[in-house]
Formats: structure tokens, C-alpha cells, sequence
């Protein structure tokens, strides 16, 4: 097949999880063979959803998804399924396929090169850390060797090292991939094009270019669109004035006020359905306990993960109140079984003051109740329940209308990261533990996150491989597992 060719294309699709659920509406676009295309879209917006529709797991509700015969698409999801943590590392590529594969371990062997990661295949995949299980999702896409490789939030859990390693792996990918991120930079490296959703107007546009022109395309469009539209009210607002006044005149004088109502009529139809830009997340900060003093968390030892053994080390570190305590190493060293620890309070070498109340951003939300509703999430982190102040605080994390009323289990990945942190502020914690808090978050929202974490006044553990986020949070000290 020629290169460059449409291979698949949406026309007049429209989808919705029900009458009051709408999330596409009479979309078009097409995907060329060969092109990197990112898809960008608020929180909620319906990126995973459009995934989905693609590889046929949902069905349009109206319109035609045209796919070139025999297309293969694989996609490299954001977690691993639950069920999926109890195989081997060989029975997880097994699942990758619908059939049986004989000659599978050269093929497994292959695909673990080019996302760098060495692991022998009797190994339980629940062993391995979030940063390598992000490598194995890639890994199990990859060994499909598909027309399209669709990549949904790829850089998460990744470390410095793994995401140039991705970088470079798709700069010279010469297939088709359409990804989900919110890694600017990443996505900057490799894009040729966008597909934008608008989550106002449940429309896509499609843009040509790399990320960073694409972004500064459309905020260029909504400035034009918002001028248009107030040029367009004032002179409709003059017209409606005149046409009052002469529609009081009588006789001759009402045809003329049917006249202007008419072009009034006509400069409505002109108003352009703006996007509405995403909007940051408002303001916000973490109160800290109040009446802690003095230590808060000591560490005399701590267990960090070598050639796959787990490895006691000695250390001494102590955090007090108003200290911020960032947590480095490479994937799989153990920093997230050592948060957990902490967070659970059965890490051995650690001790923690008894009053201190613990706030715990878990990379995976496994720490949420997955069948609560947001609004009942939201409750129970309150000491004193109070409905009206618990909804004023999620609607600065655009935690409204029919969201606070969805089960976490089926919000976005996004949306969970956000109730998480509202979570956070109603804890009032006197020390927190955020393990990768920018995954899955829209990129407006990462500086409002990194001034609340810069200002708290508790103590803190961080873990970020993401070094623009680091770089906005006062650190006291660093703790490199890996020395």
C-alpha cells in the first residue's frame, strides 16, 4: 500500500454513553499511513473513548468508521489490568495475541530491547515497578508489529532514560501511531499533526504541524473567533436599539424594526461556537495539621531493589514540619513500594510520630474507593462533613455537574488525579506522600499543582521524573536510592 494513503477515517461520527452523556458529535477526520498524530483535549474530553472507537471495543452511535481492510492496531494502555498483575512475564505477551504463539520468547526477547528493559520471563508482573510495567504495556503493543500503534499517556511511571529512549524510538518509528500524552516536549519531538477535542462542542478539528505550532494555532483562532464575536454582539446590540425605537413608531417605521430583526436574526447565525480554551484548575493549597512540631518522620534504613533482589541499606533522614524531601532513582529500585510502606505504615527503618495524619497521592488511585462516587470520595476525606463546602472546593478542580455524581471507576485518569488532590486539601495531612502526582494531568494544570506543593507547610516526600514539575517546588533534600 502507497505510503501517505488514508488508512483510517471517521465521518459524521457522533458516540455518547447515553442521552445525557454525549462525547463525539458528527466528527471527521482521517489518519494517513506513516503520520504521528497527538491527541489533545481536556480531562474528560473523550481521548480514551476515541481509542476505543478506533479499535472497534465501542461502537459509533451514529456514522461510519472506515478502516483499510485487514488493518492491525495494538495499543499500549495507561495501567495494567488487575487481572493481568498474577501472569508471567511470557503469559503476559501470550494475552497480547488471540491465538497461541509457539516461537514466542525471540519475539518477547526483541520487543523488551527496544523499550530497554531485561526481565526473565517466569517473573510476576506485579514485581515490577510502575516505570517498567510502562515499558511492558509499550513492549506488548509493540510485539504485535501492528498498522497502528495507539499510545495512551505512554511517558507515565517513565523515567528520564526511558522516555528518550521512547522519544527516539518513535522519531524513527516509520508506521502510523497516534498518541494521548501531556508531555509538551515529549510530543513536540515527533508530531506531525493534531487532532484537537473540544469538550464544549463535542467536535475534533484536525491540525497539521508539530505540538508546539498546533497549540499556538489555536490559541490564535479562539482570540480571532472571541474578537468576531464581540464586534458581532456590539453592532447586534445597536441594531436591537434602533429596532426597539422604531417598532414604537408605528405604521410605516415597524417594517423597518422587522428589517433589523431579521439581520439581527442573521448576525445571531454568524456567531461562532467558540472553543473554550482549557482552563487551569484554580488556585488552591494544602493546609497543613495543625498542632504537629518536632519530628515528623525519621528514617534509619530502607530496602532498594538490586538485580531484581531487594537490598537493606542503611540512612539517616529526618523531615519536620515544613520540609521537602524528594525521592530519585531509576525504575524498578523500589521507590514506590518504599511510598507505599510508609503510606501503610509497615516500612521497616521508618518511624513515624503517632498523631500524624498521612496524605498519600498513589500513582495508580488504587488508594481511592473505585466504587464510591466522587461526591461521596470527597465526604469522606472531610473530619466534619459539610456538602456545600466539599462542592465549592471540587468545582475548583472542575469536579461538577454529572462528574461529582460518576463512580471513580469511570472517570478519566485525569479526572481521578484531580479528586485525588481535592482529596489531599480536605485531609489537611501533617505529611504527604505524592508518588508521580502529574500523571494522567492535563499540562494547564501542572503549574497550579507545583505552587500548592512549593507552599505546604508540612512535611513531604516527592517522586517526579519530571524535572520541569521538581524544578517549581522548593526541595529541601535529596534522597538518591540508587547511591
Amino acid at each position: 500500500m502507497a505510503a501517505g494513503e488514508s488508512i483510517l477515517r471517521f465521518e459524521e461520527v457522533s458516540f455518547e454513553y447515553g442521552p445525557k452523556k454525549p462525547i463525539l458529535k458528527e466528527v471527521n477526520f482521517s489518519i494517513r499511513r506513516g503520520t504521528k498524530t497527538t491527541i489533545m483535549g481536556q480531562n474528560g474530553a473523550g481521548k480514551s473513548t476515541l481509542f476505543q472507537l478506533i479499535l472497534g471495543d465501542l461502537k459509533a452511535t451514529e456514522g461510519t468508521i472506515n478502516k483499510n481492510k485487514d488493518l492491525s492496531i495494538a495499543i499500549s494502555r495507561q495501567v495494567i489490568p488487575r487481572e493481568y498483575l498474577e501472569l508471567t512475564v511470557r503469559d503476559f505477551f501470550q494475552k497480547s495475541f488471540d491465538k497461541k504463539v509457539y516461537a514466542i520468547d525471540p519475539m518477547i526477547e526483541k520487543a523488551l530491547e527496544v523499550v530497554n528493559l531485561h526481565a526473565p520471563f517466569e517473573r510476576l508482573i506485579k514485581t515490577f515497578s510502575g516505570g517498567q510495567q510502562a515499558r511492558l504495556l509499550l513492549a506488548s503493543a509493540l510485539i504485535q508489529d501492528p498498522d497502528i500503534l495507539l499510545l495512551d499517556e505512554p511517558t507515565n511511571n517513565l523515567d528520564k532514560t526511558g522516555i528518550e529512549h521512547l522519544t527516539d524510538f518513535l522519531i524513527k518509528y516509520d508506521k502510523t501511531c497516534i498518541v494521548i500524552s501531556h508531555d509538551a516536549e515529549f510530543l513536540n519531538a515527533f508530531t506531525d499533526g493534531v487532532l484537537y477535542l473540544d469538550v464544549h462542542t463535542k467536535k475534533i478539528e484536525q491540525y497539521s504541524g508539530n505540538y508546539h505550532t498546533v497549540v499556538k494555532e489555536i490559541a490564535a483562532r479562539i482570540e480571532r473567533e472571541n474578537r468576531k464575536n464581540a464586534q458581532l454582539a456590539k453592532e447586534m446590540q445597536a441594531n436591537k436599539d434602533k429596532m426597539n425605537y422604531f417598532a414604537m413608531k408605528g405604521g410605516q417605521m415597524r417594517l423597518v424594526a422587522k428589517k433589523m430583526r431579521d439581520k439581527v436574526a442573521e448576525m445571531e447565525e454568524e456567531i461562532v461556537d467558540v472553543r473554550k480554551e482549557d482552563k487551569p484548575i484554580r488556585p488552591f493549597s494544602i493546609p497543613c495539621q495543625e498542632d504537629i512540631s518536632g519530628e515528623i518522620i525519621s528514617i534509619s534504613s530502607l530496602t532498594v531493589i538490586k538485580n531484581h533482589k531487594p537490598t537493606q541499606k542503611s540512612i539517616v533522614r529526618e523531615l519536620r514540619k515544613n520540609q521537602h524531601l524528594q525521592l530519585t532513582g531509576p525504575n524498578g529500585i523500589g521507590k514506590t513500594t518504599l511510598l507505599e510502606s510508609i503510606a501503610n505504615g509497615t516500612a521497616q527503618g521508618v518511624k513515624i510520630n503517632k498523631d500524624i495524619h498521612i496524605g498519600y497521592y498513589r500513582q495508580d488511585f488504587s488508594n481511592l474507593n473505585f466504587e464510591q462516587t466522587a461526591r461521596e470520595c470527597l465526604l469522606e476525606a472531610m473530619q466534619e462533613q459539610n456538602e456545600q463546602a466539599m462542592r465549592g472546593l471540587a468545582a475548583g478542580f472542575q469536579i461538577t455537574g454529572d462528574i461529582i455524581n460518576t463512580k471513580i471507576k469511570d472517570l478519566s485518569e485525569g479526572q481521578k488525579g484531580l479528586v485525588a488532590f481535592a482529596r489531599l486539601v480536605l485531609q489537611k495531612p501533617g505529611l504527604l506522600i505524592l508518588d508521580e502526582p502529574t500523571n494522567h494531568i492535563n499540562f494547564r494544570h501542572i503549574p497550579v499543582i507545583a505552587k500548592a506543593l512549593d507552599s505546604y507547610q508540612g512535611a513531604m516526600i516527592l517522586v517526579s521524573h519530571v524535572p520541569e514539575f521538581v524544578h517549581q517546588i522548593r526541595i529541601d533534600d535529596i534522597l538518591d536510592l540508587e547511591k
